[in-house]
């Protein structure tokens, strides 16, 4: 995970090389904890989540403090499932690793939960082509590194093929998820090289 990731001024997220987005989810609800500086380290905010090749994107519809974004990459994600209670929303819950920087201590960043609530409209839509693109980048990525790594490089699912999955993307009109068919283009020249944030600004 990464915290208050960069944004262009419309709200989306500033791209990494070779990422493609997928699609865009408005209208959810998104908890997670362990976020410093909050009330308990707790967040709760509602907004929008663009999923990409590379990573699930959060971005708050206000600021809640110092928090107004949240990145989640693919690969650092475990623990998802899908919840459908009786009473409450449909929702994703599960775990994502901190992104560490590389001259940090592992063991000074803990693993986040998350939860993200489908408030407005169904979500026929985005939960499987979730589940298919996290299960592809796992997939490669087991197949890319037989050797088990302990810092695997988050931007390695951009390796992911994606396309044919989207191919065949199945649309539930119930669900108000917006599917890229082609890439958000109005500022597209500007490219991520890292998730570290001292080389971000160099990166573009």
């Amino acid at each position: 995970m990464a915290l208050n990731p960069q944004l262009f001024p419309n709200g989306m997220p500033v791209p990494f090389v070779n990422e493609m987005f997928v699609l865009a989810r408005d209208g959810v609800e998104f908890e997670v904890d362990k976020i410093p500086g909050s009330h308990g380290g707790h967040v709760k905010a509602k907004g929008t989540i663009y999923l990409s090749n590379i990573r699930m994107v959060f971005v708050a519809n206000k600021p809640v403090g110092d928090f107004y974004a949240f990145d989640l990459p693919l690969l650092y994600v475990h623990g998802d499932k899908f919840n459908q209670p009786i009473f409450l929303c449909n929702n994703i819950s599960g775990h994502v690793e901190p992104v560490v920087p590389e001259n940090q201590n592992r063991a000074l960043y803990s693993t986040h939960s998350f939860k993200i609530l489908f408030k407005e409209g169904g979500c026929g839509t985005f939960v499987p082509l979730f589940f298919n693109l996290i299960s592809s980048v796992r997939q490669y990525n087991q197949q890319a590194n037989t050797a088990p790594e302990p810092r695997v490089d988050p931007l390695q699912a951009a390796q992911t093929p994606v396309d044919e999955m989207m191919r065949h993307a199945y649309v539930d009109p119930n669900d108000p998820t917006r599917i890229f068919l082609q890439q958000p283009a109005s500022e597209s020249q500007l490219r991520r090289r890292t998730y570290q944030p001292q080389s971000a600004e160099h990166s573009m």
